[in-house]
């Protein structure tokens, strides 16, 4: 009888230490995003996030990002792109400014998984900010200011990450509340 409730005792604890080190489902704009689904997967379901889907669309980056990875994306609301002058977001959909759409949405993106935590690591090393390379090889800086974080641009732009740590098959997004753009 000991070593039946010791071999339960063992599996449950066995359980508890597997479910947290699971990734968990996080709410994003209405939707579930799914750790075993990729970056495009998931954010095709954010009704915060339609315009940043089109955007990926008209640049022609979904292949890229529904490929290997991993992938960091800060992950701008339609929020964030309503902040932006009017008409700047229709003007970078038009066919003639796909490079400059793909420099801008490539500036979102850091090779490799980034998580809070690791982002956390990198601005105490930094001693209080990190310096992180973008996919379009502008600089990213990250920051915080009491128990937020926040990403700058190169040109002193901000952006709060709002939802950390939402995974995915190929990476991590943090949804930011700002677009962040690259040097001028």
């Amino acid at each position: 009888m000991k070593t039946k409730k010791f071999l339960a005792a063992a599996f449950l604890a066995l359980g508890i230490a597997f479910t947290s080190h699971a990734q968990k489902t996080v709410m994003v704009g209405g939707a579930a995003m799914y750790p075993n689904k990729n970056i495009i997967e998931n954010a095709v379901n954010s009704k915060d996030h339609t315009t940043l889907v089109a955007a990926v669309k008209a640049a022609d980056l979904v292949e890229t990002l529904k490929g290997k990875g991993p992938f960091t994306v800060f992950a701008p609301t339609n929020a964030a792109f309503d902040k932006l002058p009017k008409g700047t977001v229709e003007n970078l959909l038009k066919p003639e400014n796909k490079k400059m759409l793909q420099t801008i949405l490539t500036y979102h993106v850091v090779a490799g998984k980034w998580n809070a935590a690791d982002i956390a690591k990198a601005i105490k090393a930094g001693k209080g900010k990190a310096t992180i390379k973008t996919v379009s090889g502008g600089t990213l800086t990250a920051w915080m200011d009491g128990k937020d974080l926040y990403i700058s641009d190169e040109n002193g732009n901000k952006a709060k990450v709002t939802i950390a740590d939402v995974n995915q098959s190929n990476g991590v997004i943090h949804v930011v509340n700002a677009v962040l753009l690259p040097k001028k």
